[in-house]
């Protein structure tokens, strides 16, 4: 008893101890309440607590102010000097607080002497720094074909670290016809998402579905997480096999061997699995399973007995298809099979005379081979009806006995078109179907000279360059023979019939073996510009059998004038110039053309331009075909005053010929520009009016002389003169007085052309229509040339 009272005792006065060190303590203590976010910098300022709670800055230091709480001391300190509390460390929330709604951090600071306490709250408010996420990023579910609609699948939520509305807050679904979803609020869990099943599947039409589901936040903007589902429809067994025709026919021949395959069914069943593997089967009494057997898996029915038409014509036969499914579904379909009555004896064909080569002029009716045809069968399968090919000329003419034919000719035959012909005689019979059989005999036509040789142009022409090398073939002929052997064998000779337009021909030599022609001599173009002679081509047959072809010739001149410069030419008559440019002028400024002439024809006239030479290729450019020079950009200050260009210009013969000239551009200030243009422009205009000036004289000239030699002309005509030596008759001339006429002053030979010029003469090309040659008409070298320049 007085141990229980002693301990009664004790209890009191430690309750009221304990009261007492309450009342001291409220009376010596204080709390504040601040608030900062997470994730703000290390160092950052949460309050002025001394300031807050009226402490005495001076003696923060001296009273050892501090934080004592154990479990946050180092998320913060507080300054002793100044007693601001500051972040010790970057704060993260989800860490300290986890999943708490409200996250308040309870600071406990301490002053001595005396000794005071005072609570700090520290709420860490949070921020919108995690995306929701899924515990995987694909999920699988696998759902059966016949699941109705409305089934709801619990899918796996979620999870953002963040808390209150930056949480996980809706979810959404990919676009899809066959399912939707629903969320389920869980205050515990958060948001749940659940996938019903909105129309029924089938997997014939889709055996899967993919589907997106998509976590959203309450973030502004909201970040996102997702899944991909992917549903994999089941099979039921819902579909039964059905076959790939509607009616199944076929043909079967009597006596068809065991085991011919009669026909091929075929059923497909659009489930999977066992639920779409088809088996085959019979529904027919014994009998016809005595006849046909059908291979379960394939649908094969081939033929196990002995099939006779006369026994029956025609079977029906059910076949049956059905799946292996637990409850198994089948298709039954009738196949109908019809004997065919066969006729198995082919026709024999035997050839008892043949010539197997004929000469080629055989008359029409000649007999070639005799035939005779055999067939095993009786009635209509025994009747032979004998053939041959269209496309021969061949015929077969029946004899009095029956299935005996010769075959003879019916057409002339020629051996150089066709030398054999492979003859198919064709033996028919009238059963049903029919039989036939086939036999080739060749026969080959013998050679007959018959053919004349024949060039393969006629006639020939050929061009010679001028200063050809004496002795070495020119050209050459070459002519062929139909026939073969020695009737084929052909030789060469020139015809020379030692007339004077032949005399030429002198100079000529040909290979009487292979037609190469060799000239003796050079041929000349001023002197000799064309001929002709004929060439002789005899086959070695008996008799020999020969032709001849016309062959011309013309000389062609060679490239032997190099180009001229027009301009630019300067006093000294070199080819050289200047021309003067103003600096402001903008590309494609033209700064000059130069131009040149070139005598030759043809490509050895056709002139290209190109810089050679030119101090700045940045700045100038060279029209290859016209040759216009222009500036390809401004000029700069940078850029000289004088520039060099040396243009080439130069023709296209074989042996390109080419001359050059040289253009000094001087760059000028647009006033110098200005003034030398103005000389320029007066000096050019006196140019030109004397130039006008001396081209109306020329013009009156010409008119004047054409009207005289006119009235010359039609003078001579009505006086009917004699002296036919001062005007020229024209060989080729058409008889139209207009086009063209020809007179002789002294030494000299002219043309004067109208509207058409006379087919005698020949206008050169690449002259550009302004040199007209006359032909020789009297001794050599008296050709003149005619040559007007139109600038």
């Amino acid at each position: 008893m007085e141990q229980r009272r002693s301990e009664r005792r004790r209890a009191r006065g430690y309750l009221v101890g304990c009261m007492v060190a309450v009342l001291l303590w409220s009376g010596a203590s204080a709390q504040s309440r601040y608030a900062i976010s997470e994730e703000v910098n290390e160092g950052t300022v949460v309050g002025n607590i001394a300031k807050d709670l009226g402490l005495d800055k001076s003696t923060l230091r001296d009273r050892k102010y501090r934080i004592v709480s154990s479990n946050a001391d180092h998320l913060f300190h507080v300054n002793q000097n100044d007693g601001v509390l500051y972040v010790s460390r970057k704060i993260d929330r989800e860490e300290v607080c986890a999943q708490s709604n409200t996250c308040l951090i309870n600071l406990k600071t301490v002053l001595e002497n005396p000794l005071e306490v005072h609570y700090v709250d520290v709420e860490v408010l949070d921020i919108n720094d995690h995306s929701p996420s899924f515990p995987e990023k694909v999920t699988t579910l696998e759902m059966s074909e016949s699941v109705p609609p409305g089934v709801r699948i619990q899918l796996n939520a979620a999870r953002d670290p963040d808390s209150g509305h930056f949480s996980v807050q809706h979810y959404k679904l990919s676009h899809n016809d066959h399912f939707r979803l629903e969320v389920k609020d869980k205050a515990e869990y958060g948001k749940i998402p659940i996938l019903v099943v909105k129309k029924p599947l089938d997997r014939e039409t889709a055996g899967s579905h993919s589907l997106v589901l998509t976590a959203l936040d309450g973030g502004k903007p909201p970040k996102s997480g997702e899944i991909k589902i992917l549903v994999n429809v089941l099979d039921v067994n819902d579909n039964a096999p059905v076959f790939s025709k509607d009616v199944y026919s076929v043909m079967l021949d009597e006596n068809a061997p065991v085991g011919t395959t009669v026909i091929e069914v075929n059923a497909t069943d659009l489930d999977e699995g066992p639920n779409g593997e088809v088996v085959y089967s019979f529904t027919i009494n014994q009998r016809l399973l005595q006849l046909f057997d059908i291979n379960p898996l394939t649908g094969e029915i081939i033929v196990k007995g002995l099939i006779d038409y006369e026994e029956r014509d025609k079977y029906e036969i059910e076949i049956r298809a059905s799946d292996k499914g637990l409850a198994p579904m089948a298709t039954e379909k009738s196949v109908m099979i019809k004997i065919v009555d066969i006729n198995d004896n082919a026709p024999v064909i035997e050839v008892t005379s043949f010539s197997n080569s004929i000469p080629e002029d055989s008359r029409p009716g000649t007999t070639v081979a005799l035939i005779s045809v055999n067939d095993l069968d009786s009635g209509l399968n025994g009747k032979v009806i004998c053939s041959i090919g269209e496309n021969v000329p061949f015929a077969l003419s029946p004899s009095l006995r029956d299935n005996m034919y010769s075959l003879v000719t019916k057409l002339l035959l020629d051996k150089e078109k066709k030398s054999q012909y492979d003859v198919t005689i064709i033996a028919k019979d009238a059963g049903q179907p029919s039989l036939s059989s086939e036999k080739t005999i060749s026969v080959v036509l013998s050679d007959v000279n018959d053919n004349s040789p024949e060039f393969s142009l006629s006639p020939y022409t050929f061009y010679v360059t001028e200063a050809n090398e004496p002795g070495a073939s020119v050209f050459s002929v070459r002519a062929f023979d139909r026939d073969e052997t020695d009737n084929a064998l052909i030789s060469y000779h020139i015809l020379r019939d030692g007339s004077k337009d032949n005399k030429v021909t002198s100079f000529l030599n040909i290979n009487t073996e292979n037609g190469d022609i060799l000239a003796l001599k050079s041929f000349d173009f001023e002197s000799l510009k064309t001929f002709q002679f004929q060439v002789v081509a005899s086959d070695s047959g008996t008799p020999s059998l020969s032709s001849n072809v016309t062959v011309n010739v013309f000389i062609l001149d060679q490239n032997d004038n190099a180009p001229v410069i027009l301009y630019p030419v300067s006093s000294n008559g070199s080819a050289e110039g200047v021309e003067e440019v103003p600096r402001n002028v903008n590309a494609g400024h033209l700064v000059t053309k130069v131009r040149a002439y070139d005598a030759d024809i043809g490509y050895n006239g056709w002139l290209l331009f190109s810089l050679q030479e030119v101090t700045d290729h940045s700045l100038f450019g060279l029209d290859r075909y016209t040759g216009q020079i222009r500036t390809l950009r401004s000029f700069t200050e940078t850029d000289e005053a004088e520039h060099k260009l040396v243009i080439l210009v130069k023709d296209n013969g074989n042996v390109s010929l080419s001359a050059t000239a040289t253009v000094v551009v001087k760059v000028v200030e647009p006033k110098e520009a200005f003034a030398a243009t103005d000389v320029k422009s007066a000096t050019k205009d006196e140019e030109d009016n004397n130039v006008t000036f001396y081209l109306m004289i020329t013009l009156g000239s010409v008119s004047t002389l054409f009207l005289i030699s006119i009235i010359v002309l039609v003078a001579m005509q009505c006086s009917k003169s004699t002296d036919t030596s001062k005007y020229i008759q024209e060989p080729n001339y058409d008889g139209t007085l207009c086009h063209s006429i020809q007179y002789r002053s002294g030494e000299k030979r002219y043309m004067l052309v109208g509207p058409r010029m006379s087919i005698g003469s020949t206008i050169v090309p690449g002259s550009h229509a302004n040199t007209l040659m006359l032909p020789d008409r009297r001794t050599p070298g008296e050709v003149r040339h005619l040559k007007q320049i139109v600038y």
